[in-house]
């Protein structure tokens, strides 16, 4: 209903009147189609059914959005943890490199090894005395177990 078919109290007030049949012809046209667009609403309003399956589709909508929102969300979160990790085990890894390095660098060990591949010659010596003394000790042995041998199986003098 229009500003024109209601009067001040909110009820019904016939429209002016027609000047002539055409004009006549035209507000009835206008009141009809009125009538036929207040029924469209009124009857949209009681169609429940109708209203629900709208509402069901739109809560649809908007759960399949943030569906895909979450998703998004929980990925870029994925990724962050991902990056994250990987950059703790590459700092992990420096750190026990570089522990490493300074490990081997302060050992004793490492320098005297390196002092003997500048200069090998020492070392050649000192491996040929020890290798001499190893076998004089072993020949020494073995005489002393040959002299203890034939002493056993001869009879006493």
């Amino acid at each position: 209903m229009t500003d024109r078919t209601q009067g001040d109290g909110g009820g019904f007030t016939p429209p002016a009147g027609a000047k002539g049949p055409d004009e006549l012809r035209h507000q009835i046209e206008q009141t009809r189609s009125q009538l036929g667009d207040t029924v469209q609403e009124l009857a949209a309003k009681a169609d429940v059914k109708g209203r629900a399956r709208a509402r069901a589709a739109d809560l649809k909508d908007k759960a399949g959005a943030m569906t895909v929102q979450l998703r998004s969300s929980a990925a870029q979160a994925g990724h962050a943890v991902q990056e994250r990790a990987t950059h703790a085990g590459h700092q992990a890894q420096e750190r026990a490199s570089r522990a490493g390095h300074t490990l081997q660098e302060r050992t004793p060990v490492s320098n005297a090894v390196e002092v003997y591949r500048r200069n090998p010659r020492p070392l050649m010596i000192s491996l040929a005395a020890a290798a001499a003394l190893v076998a004089a000790g072993l020949l020494i042995r073995r005489g002393r177990r040959a002299r203890q041998a034939r002493r056993w199986w001869q009879p006493d003098r």
